[in-house]
């Protein structure tokens, strides 16, 4: 991680600030749904709706969240963020009535859409030309986070689940008197906004050229999230348990912590941006082709336990696939997340952020819908194969849709800021300023 050393400080502070704020996250959230049907006694219908609550208030909330960043700062909107986890986090702890619990999820879904544009466009400001190591390096502590995060969740679970909350808390409460200390301030290009929020967000809306890639990259985000929703169930058929799945997180966040700044320099010397994202929602697609192969091997038996062996073969497939859609991601991520930045207008990086979020969050959820309606309908027809099919063919149009905006140079246009009074006749073309950045 030699890499680290060679950032300034608020980049490395944002680095220990996604370390740290997955580290909390993950060391309570896998274990919540448990609590609440098990220890609360709670109906599955209202656990659903408790964690739905989180993702509602997060996902709903990004464009507002990236907006403010853009006007008062990033810094005050990753303290408020951290603040809002240490209350929601606190109150999960304690809370026992339905009303109280919603209340607690939609603090810390807020919260997640209060910093993270902020911390993203933050990143993106003080790396500047180095966008893309920089976002490498944030995703591989995003994911040791996520590795270590449910290890101290695990055993603190052990004394009792008001002890992870607490415990998370209070690491986010330490996290936010370090970085009011630490971090400098700092915002997006210009004193004062020129414009009102509201027509920020017409000129996101307006920008063909963003709105087209962010809905090109929408299938991407159902791909990956299959890591929690198809992957699991498939685990699950195939070997009859859990114990797979947390191979897989492992795999996965091994993989990240220990390959992804050497596989994005080696990418970065050899493809242009768009051939890297284009590359790596191929890498995507392809990686369901082995489950879609393995499709009709039967079902794990109920009646005895697999052996060793019996069970690293029926978890091959899986595993090849993780390995596949991990690889693809460590391609895809540092790239896209550098793409939205040179899109952007540099006075509205996070609302930017923010919208893009938004989209994503809006396609993770229709997408979910019709995988699990995909997964129904290939169970009940003799076709299991279906769903990793579909998948497959998600990414290759995503991937043909993003080098067809890339060949058209697209991706190269970037949105005027407010202030820029450049007349049709003076204006030239979008390739060229790219060109000239």
């Amino acid at each position: 991680m030699s890499q680290v050393g060679s950032f300034n400080r608020p980049i490395k502070l944002l680095l220990v600030n996604q370390l740290t704020i997955n580290v909390g996250f993950y060391m309570l959230m896998p274990y919540l749904a448990g609590y609440l049907s098990n220890n609360l006694a709670m109906a599955a219908w209202m656990v659903g709706l408790i964690l739905g609550m989180r993702n509602l208030s997060q996902q709903g909330m990004f464009l507002i969240g990236g907006s403010l960043a853009d006007r008062i700062g990033y810094k005050p909107m990753i303290l408020a963020g951290l603040g809002l986890r240490v209350a929601g986090f606190a109150m999960l702890g304690f809370a026992q009535s339905v009303p109280s619990l919603l209340v607690a999820s939609a603090l810390t879904g807020l919260a997640g859409a209060l910093f993270n544009p902020a911390v993203r466009a933050y990143l993106a400001a003080e790396a500047g030309e180095r966008k893309v190591e920089a976002f490498a390096l944030f995703n591989v502590f995003y994911q040791a986070g996520i590795l270590v995060g449910p290890l101290i969740g695990l055993t603190l679970l052990g004394v009792a689940f008001r002890w992870v909350c607490v415990v998370a808390a209070a690491l986010f409460l330490v996290l936010l008197v370090l970085q009011a200390r630490a971090l400098p301030s700092r915002r997006g290009a210009g004193d004062e906004p020129k414009q009102s929020m509201l027509a920020d967000w017409r000129q996101v809306v307006g920008h063909r050229p963003f709105l087209l890639f962010s809905l090109a990259m929408i299938g991407s985000y159902v791909l990956n999230f299959q890591v929690y929703l198809g992957l699991p169930i498939e685990v699950r058929r195939v070997t009859g348990g859990e114990t797979g799945v947390a191979v897989l997180f492992a795999v996965s966040g091994v993989l990240t912590v220990a390959g992804q700044v050497r596989l994005t320099n080696k990418v970065k010397a050899r493809w242009t941006p768009t051939l890297a994202i284009t590359r790596g929602l191929l890498l995507m697609g392809a990686s369901f082709v082995p489950l879609a192969l393995a499709a009709g091997l039967p079902s794990a038996s109920t009646n005895r336990p697999l052996s060793w062996f019996e069970f690293l073969l029926a978890m091959a497939p899986v595993l090849i696939s993780t390995v596949l859609l991990t690889l693809a991601t460590m391609i895809v991520y540092p790239f896209e997340m550098a793409t939205i930045v040179n899109l952007a207008s540099e006075r509205t990086v996070a609302t930017y952020y923010g919208f893009y979020n938004t989209l994503s969050g809006i396609g993770i959820a229709a997408g979910n819908v019709l995988t699990g309606l995909a997964l129904d309908t290939g169970r009940s027809s003799g076709f299991p194969a279906l769903p990793w099919i579909a998948l497959t063919v998600t990414g290759v149009v995503c991937a043909t849709a993003v080098a067809a905006l890339g060949k058209r140079g697209s991706l190269s246009s970037k949105a005027p800021d407010a202030d820029s009074e450049i007349t049709p006749a003076a204006a030239p073309p979008q390739h060229v300023a790219a060109n000239s950045r």
